[in-house]
């Protein structure tokens, strides 16, 4: 597979702006000097099959709040685009899917909501990609904050025989921290599922790509871009 089609490139957005996090702290934000639309048009034009975009506020509060900018991001790439930061209600989603996202990602309700992500899921097949946040070997939901009492696998296994599309499973301890990826979660959640997975969390080079080719179907990057580790934006 092409590193196209395998990296997913990433725009994290907090009011308006192309931020990332450390470690899933909010507090620890940095803001990057890129327009939202404007870096999206960049990976578009270097042929990336995928965009993944996250409403941060929307992760925090409980819905999207960058519908706006989203907008204008859609109108600038031309793969796919999957969307995650508050889709917490049907409605919420169905809005989504009216505004031209491909896949919505969906953590905190599976875990809270479970008649109405199983609603979303018999609407839209094939189109909900289920966010596994890991943090200290549980799901973390409500933008990290909170752990829940599921383990990944165990959510997997809840999940697995509905027709979701895949699992982006991030491990939330190394995300934005570009202290490399560790293949060993990734290895184990692909015993439980055949359905795709989309690594995220710690990726610092394009050796840390490489690694995880052959083990998962996608791999999230989005701080090592913006820091010049991964050399998309020259």
């Amino acid at each position: 597979m092409e590193l196209k089609d395998f990296l997913i490139p990433a725009i994290d957005l907090k009011e308006g702006k192309l931020v990332r996090l450390f470690r899933g702290d909010f507090s620890k934000s940095k803001i990057y000097p890129y327009g939202p639309s404007e870096v999206a048009k960049l990976f578009s034009d270097k042929g990336f099959s995928r965009l993944h975009v996250v409403d941060l506020d929307g992760a925090k509060e409980g819905k999207p709040h960058n519908l706006g900018v989203l907008r204008d991001i859609r109108k600038n790439f031309k793969g796919k685009i999957q969307f995650g930061g508050g889709v917490r209600s049907y409605e919420i989603a169905k809005i989504l899917f009216e505004e031209g996202i491909d896949f919505v990602m969906v953590g905190t309700m599976a875990v809270r909501d479970r008649e109405e992500f199983e609603r979303i899921i018999g609407d839209f097949p094939e189109r909900v990609i289920l966010s596994i946040d890991s943090k200290g070997g549980k799901v973390a939901v409500g933008g990290w904050k909170e752990e829940s009492l599921f383990s990944p696998k165990e959510l997997v296994d809840l999940y697995d025989p509905l027709p979701i599309w895949g699992y982006l499973y991030t491990i939330v301890e190394r995300d934005g921290s570009l202290e490399g990826v560790d293949p060993a979660p990734y290895i184990e959640i692909k015993k439980y599922t055949s359905k795709p997975v989309i690594a995220s969390g710690g990726v610092s080079s394009l050796e840390d790509v490489e690694r995880l080719m052959g083990i998962v179907d996608h791999v999230v990057a989005g701080k090592a871009i913006y820091e010049g580790k991964i050399p998309l934006l020259r």
